[in-house]
C-alpha cells in the first residue's frame, strides 16, 4: 500500500533529503583520479556523522558499507574498497542517511577527467532522463507516466534502460511501495496523489539493457562491460505538482 506522507512527515523528510544531498555534494567534489572508494565511504561516514544522522545503507540487509560507489560498468551497489579512481572513469555514488527517523535518498554520477563523448553522452542523458520523470510528476498523473517520461529520454539518447533494477517508494524505511521502473507505457499504475514519496532513479547504460551481479552478492554490472551512469532525486507529489526533497 502507497502511504501518504502529512505535513510533519514531508518537513522531517525535507531535512533528511537535504543532509544527504549535502554529503553527496561534497564526495562529488571528492572524485579525484587517484583517490579510492574506500576513502570516499571513510568520508561519507564522517560527513553523515557530522550531520548527526546515521547511514541507511550500512548494515542493511547486510551491505557492508556506507555509501554505494560504482565504477564505469558497474551500475550500482559496488562495495567500496582498494579501488583507485582512474583518469576517464564514470564514478557513481549513491547515499542515504537516516535522521528524525526519516530516510534521504540520492545519487550521482561524477566525471573523473572524461573526455569521451559517448560517456559524456551517457552522463548528460540520464540527468536530462531524471529531469524528465521528475517533469511527469503532478497530481492526478500516473505511475508510469514518469517511468514512460524517463525511458523516451534514454532512447532519444540512444542509450538504454535497466530493468531489473527500479526507483521506490520512501519515507521511515528506504524502501516503501509504490516500485517506480524506469521504462513503460504512460496511463498506468497508481495515481499520484499530493503525499506520497518516492524516489526516481534512471540507471542507464551506454550499450545493451542486461545486467549481472557479481559474487559479492551487491555490485550490479553491465553485461557487455560498457559504462553505466546513475542519478536519482527523493521527490513528494504536492498539491500543484512535485517537490524535490533532496536538492539544495
Amino acid at each position: 500500500m502507497i502511504g501518504i506522507k502529512t505535513e510533519s512527515d514531508l518537513a522531517a523528510m525535507r531535512v533528511s533529503g537535504r543532509l544527504a544531498a549535502e554529503v553527496l555534494q561534497q564526495l562529488m567534489r571528492a572524485v579525484a583520479p587517484g583517490v579510492t572508494t574506500e576513502y570516499l565511504d571513510e568520508l561519507a561516514r564522517k560527513l553523515i556523522r557530522e550531520r548527526n544522522a546515521t547511514s541507511a545503507f550500512l548494515g542493511y540487509h547486510g551491505f557492508p558499507a556506507a555509501i554505494c560507489v560504482s565504477i564505469n560498468e558497474e551500475v550500482i551497489h559496488g562495495i567500496p574498497g582498494a579501488r583507485r579512481i582512474q583518469p576517464g572513469d564514470l564514478v557513481s555514488i549513491d547515499v542515504g542517511v537516516r535522521h528524525a527517523g526519516f530516510i534521504g535518498d540520492t545519487a550521482a554520477t561524477q566525471m573523473a577527467g572524461v573526455i569521451d563523448p559517448d560517456r559524456i553522452r551517457l552522463i548528460e542523458t540520464t540527468q536530462q532522463a531524471l529531469e524528465s520523470g521528475i517533469a511527469a510528476v503532478r497530481p492526478g498523473a500516473r505511475l508510469s507516466d514518469v517511468s514512460h517520461a524517463v525511458e523516451q529520454r534514454v532512447l532519444q539518447g540512444g542509450c538504454s534502460v535497466v530493468r531489473e533494477f527500479v526507483g521506490h517508494g520512501i519515507g521511515r524505511d528506504l524502501h516503501e511501495d509504490p516500485q517506480v521502473p524506469n521504462y513503460g507505457s504512460p496511463g498506468r499504475g497508481p495515481m499520484l496523489k499530493p503525499g506520497m514519496t518516492f524516489c526516481i532513479e534512471p540507471m542507464v547504460n551506454l550499450g545493451r539493457a542486461e545486467v549481472d551481479v557479481l559474487d559479492d552478492q551487491w555490485t550490479v554490472v553491465t553485461r557487455d562491460a560498457l559504462p553505466s551512469a546513475h542519478f536519482e532525486h527523493m521527490v513528494a507529489v504536492t498539491k500543484n505538482g512535485v517537490e524535490i526533497l533532496t536538492k539544495i
